[in-house]
Order: structure tokens, then sequence, then C-alpha cells
């Protein structure tokens, strides 16, 4: 059984996490925390009472609950924060808090090292997330323009999404850096050509009833490839979570992205 804790256990990627943690018989769910404490984690989850009660101090709840593993769902303003305090107690941290900066994962991965506690991240948890990015790297080696759209909740705090992030950063592995679109195209509206990451173009949509959702589209001479993913319950995010909670302690230093432990 691998111990487990939930940071942010009360919003509501966290209480799907609490969810599929205690339903899972390899994991043992023996902390909660969250700014928002007092609450029974079974219940928070739907389920019956468990006594694991949601706490507030992130460095006490690991004294005395010992966990193994922290499974951060929390914001992007204290994930890091969050990752170092676990790192240095010898926790080793899942991640699926979005916005952690280059340089704060570069500090991670270090952090990582000096105390022999691997870290894991992944932009999106979603097996069919992780597809969606592979089918878009391999399209990408014979279709060069492309854009990327994705669409999320309005409550989402960063954008892009780590997910369409991540998307550009694996297409830029295959392709050259080129400039799409005409060359002297001039934005009427500042911003209405979205982000540019290598030529390519991100665009961030955040409206209520919407969950997490992307598409990237390649065009070419007389065709368009749209390859799509959509979560349309957060529960598609729980296999890969619960995947990298197994997986993580075996580990070591920093990994990025769900595709590294999949087999």
């Amino acid at each position: 059984m691998i111990d487990v804790l939930v940071n942010g256990a009360c919003g509501r990627m966290g209480r799907a996490v609490l969810k599929a943690v205690i339903e899972d018989s390899e994991l043992n769910l023996v902390g909660a925390v969250d700014i928002m404490e007092g609450g029974d984690a079974g219940e928070l989850a739907g389920l019956s009472k468990n006594g694991v009660i949601v706490e507030k101090d992130l460095k006490k709840a690991i004294e005395t609950k010992k966990p193994q593993v922290m499974v951060d769902f929390t914001r992007p303003d204290v994930v890091f924060e969050s990752a170092k305090t676990a790192i240095t107690m010898k926790v080793s941290p899942v991640i699926g808090t979005t916005g952690l900066s280059d340089a704060e994962k570069e500090e991670l991965k270090k952090l990582s090292e000096e105390n022999n506690t691997p870290t894991f991240i992944a932009p999106n948890f979603a097996i069919g997330a992780v597809l969606m990015m592979l089918f878009s790297r391999q399209a990408a080696k014979y279709i060069k323009n492309v854009e990327i759209i994705e669409l999320h909740h309005d409550k989402k705090l960063d954008a892009p999404s780590g997910t369409a992030v991540q998307t550009a950063e694996m297409i830029r592995e295959v392709r050259e850096s080129m400039k799409q679109g005409h060359p002297d195209e001039k934005e009427k509206l500042a911003g209405a050509r979205g982000a540019e990451v290598d030529g390519m173009h991100i665009h961030s949509v955040r409206l209520p009833g919407f969950v997490a959702h992307q598409q990237v589209i390649f065009g070419n001479l007389g065709e368009t490839v749209t390859i799509r993913h959509d979560s349309m319950d957060r529960v598609s995010f729980m296999p890969g979570v619960v995947l990298a909670c197994k997986k993580v302690l075996s580990l070591s230093g920093l990994t990025v992205g769900l595709d590294k432990i999949m087999d």
C-alpha cells in the first residue's frame, strides 16, 4: 500500500482525487490538506466518513501523517512552495496544478535529486489527452502549419493551459521554428491571434459549461486535420492520477508528462 496525502482536497479536482485514492486497493489515504479545513475526506469524496480530517498546515500534516506521496491540485501561486515542502520532507509530489515556470521546474528537479525524492508533473492526467499530444507531435512531422485551441471552465486561473503549452513543446521537437500566416498580418484588436510559440498560435477559451478540451488544427494545401480531446467529467483524469501515485516512487529526479510512465 502506498500512503497518499491530497493537497487541495476541497477543490473540484481534489475531491475527485480523494475518491479515486480511497477506492483504489493499492493506495491508502492518510492525509488531506486545504485552506478550507475541518471536513471529513470521505464525505468530501461523496463516500462514507473515513476519519481523515482536512488540515490547513501542509508541513504539520506531512510530519504527523507521514505520507509517501502528495497529490497536488491547488493553485498556480502556491504549488511551487508546496512541492518544495514535500520534497524536502522526503515526500514525492504528484503535481496536476499547472502554472509552474521552467525555472521553477528546474529548481524542483535539482531539489528532487538532492533529496533523492522523485517528483512527477503532468499537464494533463487524462489518457486521451496524452494520446492527443502524441498524435499531434506525429502529425507535425508531415504538416507544419498548426494552431491550438484550448477550452476550459471559467474558474481556471492560468492561460494558456499546461496541456496546450506541452502540446506546443512536443510539436517543437519535430519541426523547425517558422512564422505562420501572412508576413504582413496585423492584429486589429490586441490578442486576436492568441499567444505565439515558435510561430504557432495558441488560443484560450474560458466559459461556464466546459471542463477541459483541446483541438490541434493542422493546415495543408487543400486540407486540414483536426485532433481533438474532450474531458466531460473530472473522473477522466483519475486513472492517470492513480497511475502516477503508483509509479512515482520508482522514478528518479523530475519526470514531466504522463506519457513517460504509460506502458
